[in-house]
């Protein structure tokens, strides 16, 4: 039985999207990798997709969290002003 190689992986550019979703959740504090990661890709749903409200997709990603909705919109809010990125709702 032959064993070839893992196919490469070409990562995102820093200042795609989705590298941009993914580092609005790095610092929210949660219990495991899975929430960070179903978090991230439900941000990067709400900024490509622009439906909905940032709390909906919080909502959506049902992070395991010892923080409220609210705190996770307000943490990600933050982040969203400080790398100047409109959210969706002001785009539209």
């Amino acid at each position: 039985m032959a064993t070839k190689p893992p196919s490469s992986v070409q990562t995102a550019s820093a200042a795609s999207l989705e590298k941009i979703a993914y580092s609005l959740v790095e610092d929210i504090p949660l219990r495991e990798t899975n929430d960070r990661d179903r978090l991230g890709y439900c941000l990067w749903i709400w900024l490509t997709e622009g439906k909905g409200s940032l709390e909906q997709a919080i909502v959506n990603a049902e992070p395991r969290s010892s923080l409220s909705t609210e705190e996770i919109a307000g943490i990600i809010q933050k982040k969203l002003k400080e790398k100047n990125i409109p959210s969706p709702a002001t785009i539209a």
